[in-house]
């Protein structure tokens, strides 16, 4: 009898007795996809294993048969696959079903099938393979051990580490039916990285809105308290105090919004953004925009820009305005009186050179350094005040959270110590980098890079050897 051609549905796995083909069949297929969409994955699994479970019962039934058969038989015509097979390739869950023999044996954990996820996920290269060579975490492997000899379900949680790590939820389940010595198990895992980073996001808001509010707050009680009592008649008194509530109300303001803004862009930090920037023309309208702030500081602007097209970046330009926005107005608030705010766009950069130093006298450190890709070309956005500079010891801890140097003053508009942290996360997301320097008593310099649109990097790679030639 000649073999039968695998296919996606058939699993050839080893029990004992001989190569038994254990089928995932149209109906464990179909249950995974009806299953997957509207119930949570235990649902899933459960759906999957019994549906595996019957269709290792039919495997056993078919080999019998087979045995049965007289050796003159002609062998039964192969089926095709059947017209789900794709479905459980596509499903967004990575699912694996596993294979073991001897709980003493702990390198004879195996995996027979893993989905496009799971391959993707793990970084599968062959159709079966050692269980620890793609699952390395013990819990898991723990609680499959446990699927297999232990009859028992689990759900473990752990994380994936790497600058965007992920969470994820694994869930083992027995799949009862077995052929020979050897045991069978379901592996699905489900990401929970978004729900992680919203309870995280939520927390993080909560405990910083409740110790930053709490100043203003309480100035604004305290002011109100005297109001009702001796100044309420002392009209000078009155409208002093009252000036100072509206600051404070006003910083409260910024402070929520702030809040909100990092918020919304850390929940969304993993996903790449979308559409392009002439980075020139963000510059210029955000100095448009703070030109009525600056004069009243009496700080002047020295822009230097390239053409208009010569800078376009790829990205989101809501939040490229965010980063220029906030690091020209960090400027501004430090440069003292007829001071200059320097703001310099250099197109065509590699990577090594968008963030190299400046000024070798200047303390400096790289606040975000980007994955990058060979041959990738950035677009540097500079800006320099004239204020007191910055100590090299708080150049670490600049983008933390309401971080603020002692002893430094930004003026009478206060900020909320969340714009660089603010930068740094859209940063990350726009797969930029982020770089301060700094000379006390002459200013500092803070400038982000992002990657170059792709035919924009192009024309400018081709001008360059032309200009060359």
């Amino acid at each position: 009898m000649s073999p039968a051609k695998q296919s996606p549905s058939s699993l050839p796995v080893s029990f004992g007795d001989g190569a038994v083909p254990l089928l995932i069949g149209p109906a464990a297929i179909l249950l995974l996809a009806l299953f997957g969409a509207a119930q949570p994955v235990p649902a899933v699994a459960a759906a999957a294993a019994t549906a595996a479970g019957a269709w290792v019962l039919r495997a056993r039934s078919r080999k019998r048969q087979d045995e049965a058969r007289p050796a003159t038989a002609q062998a039964p015509a192969v089926a095709d696959p059947p017209p789900y097979a794709t479905i459980l390739e596509r499903l967004p869950d990575p699912l694996m079903v596993i294979a073991a023999e001897e709980a003493d044996d702990l390198t004879g954990r195996r995996f027979v099938f893993a989905n496009g996820a799971a391959r993707d996920l793990f970084r599968i290269q062959g159709e079966r393979a050692l269980l620890v060579t793609a699952v390395r975490n013990p819990q898991v492997l723990e609680a499959v051990d446990e699927a297999l000899f232990g009859g028992i379900e689990r759900a473990v949680e752990y994380e994936t580490g790497g600058s965007q790590g992920r969470a994820w939820i694994a869930y083992a389940r027995p799949i009862r039916e077995q052929m020979g010595p050897s045991r069978l198990a379901l592996l699905v895992l489900r990401d929970e990285t978004d729900a992680r980073r919203s309870e995280r996001t939520r927390a993080d808001f909560l405990a910083n809105a409740s110790h930053e509010l709490r100043t203003p707050l309480a100035s604004l009680s305290g002011f109100i308290e005297t109001l009702r009592g001796h100044a309420k008649e002392d009209p000078v008194v009155r409208d002093k105090f009252l000036g100072i509530m509206q600051a404070q109300a006003e910083r409260m303001s910024r402070l929520i919004d702030d809040l909100m803004s990092l918020s919304r862009i850390e929940l969304n930090e993993h996903i790449a953004p979308l559409g392009r920037v002439d980075l020139a023309m963000a510059a210029v309208d955000v100095i448009d925009a703070l030109s009525p702030q600056a004069r009243d500081k009496g700080v002047g602007f020295d822009p230097v820009l390239p053409p208009r097209g010569a800078a376009v970046v790829e990205g989101d330009r809501d939040q490229i305005i965010q980063v220029i926005q906030n690091l020209i107005d960090n400027a501004i608030k430090y440069t003292p009186r007829d001071g200059v705010v320097r703001v310099e766009i250099f197109p065509g950069l590699t990577v090594d050179s968008a963030a190299a130093a400046r000024d070798p006298a200047a303390a400096r450190m790289s606040l975000l350094t980007p994955d990058h890709a060979a041959g990738e070309r950035y677009a540097t956005l500079r800006v320099s005040d004239r204020g007191p500079g910055l100590a090299r010891e708080h150049l670490p801890r600049l983008t933390e959270r309401f971080y603020r140097v002692e002893g430094q003053k930004s003026g009478d508009r206060s900020g909320t110590g969340l714009g660089l942290a603010i930068v740094k996360h859209i940063m990350n997301r726009h797969r930029g980098g982020l770089t301060v320097e700094s000379v006390q008593g002459e200013g500092a310099t803070f400038g982000v890079y992002l990657p170059m649109a792709k035919v924009v990097a192009e024309k400018g790679l081709v001008a360059v050897a032309v200009a060359e030639a």
